[in-house]
């Protein structure tokens, strides 16, 4: 029989008391204390731009199927579309050295965001991308649009002639001049000119606002854009192209 004296020291293994002195035998943590990510500000900096990273890619899958079930107009869409787009871009500027792509990111964190994905891939809204409205309600500004379009159009080949090739130079007049393309109601679904205005918005929307395409790049995209100009004036021209003519 024990005495008094050992039942008064004897700790029972279910009371606090014995997982503090069990944890104090063997280090100084404490299991009351917060566990934390980071020992620094940088790594704090570092993880809390990775939250943001993640709460925008899946804001934007939550907004783009929203927009897809026509829960919100394409008025609201817009504006919020555009402005998680350019906190995507900011938010990835600030990892640039721990975060090499978006793909990698999201499966490291095991998040799947499909359509966020490809919003962000292209780099403007879906309301940019597409037709978005009854064209025939905007029959009075189809002088406009097309005037806006041209303006688009030479502005970039310009841009390209004079030899500047940065991505944050490129990619605003190739948003502008594919929105002003979606406007003229008139452009056949096929028109290849979109598709390749779409094709260098991904390409540039895979850079570093401060990185450059290449001369070979460069050659291709003013290329691409001559082509497009003039397949677009042959439309509008109702002139039928050197398949159509040649069959």
């Amino acid at each position: 029989m024990q005495s008094s004296s050992s039942f008064g020291n004897y700790i029972s293994p279910y009371s606090p008391d014995h997982y503090s002195t069990t944890v104090g035998a063997h280090s100084s943590i404490s299991l009351d204390e917060e566990v934390k990510l980071f020992t620094n500000n940088k790594n704090r900096e570092k993880y809390d731009n990775m939250a943001d990273l993640f709460s925008i890619i899946v804001l934007m899958e939550h907004l783009e199927k929203a927009f897809i079930r026509d829960s919100i107009t394409a008025d609201e869409y817009t504006p919020q579309c555009s402005n998680l787009i350019a906190k995507y871009k900011t938010a990835l500027n600030f990892l640039s050295d721990t975060v090499t792509d978006l793909e990698s990111f999201m499966a490291k964190y095991k998040l799947s965001c499909p359509a966020a994905v490809i919003r962000f891939k292209i780099g403007v809204p879906a309301t940019y991308e597409h037709a978005i409205g009854d064209p025939s309600k905007d029959t009075g500004k189809s002088a406009k649009y097309v005037a806006e379009v041209v303006q688009h159009f030479i502005t970039l080949m310009d841009t390209l002639k004079l030899n500047i090739y940065a991505a944050d130079s490129l990619h605003p007049i190739l948003a502008d001049l594919i929105q002003s393309l979606n406007n003229v109601s008139t452009l056949p679904a096929d028109f290849d000119g979109k598709a390749k205005v779409k094709n260098w918005l991904i390409t540039l929307n895979g850079m570093k606002a401060s990185d450059e395409i290449t001369e070979e790049q460069a050659r291709q995209m003013l290329f691409d854009m001559e082509r497009a100009h003039t397949e677009f004036y042959r439309i509008l021209s109702g002139e039928s192209s050197p398949k159509e003519s040649g069959a």
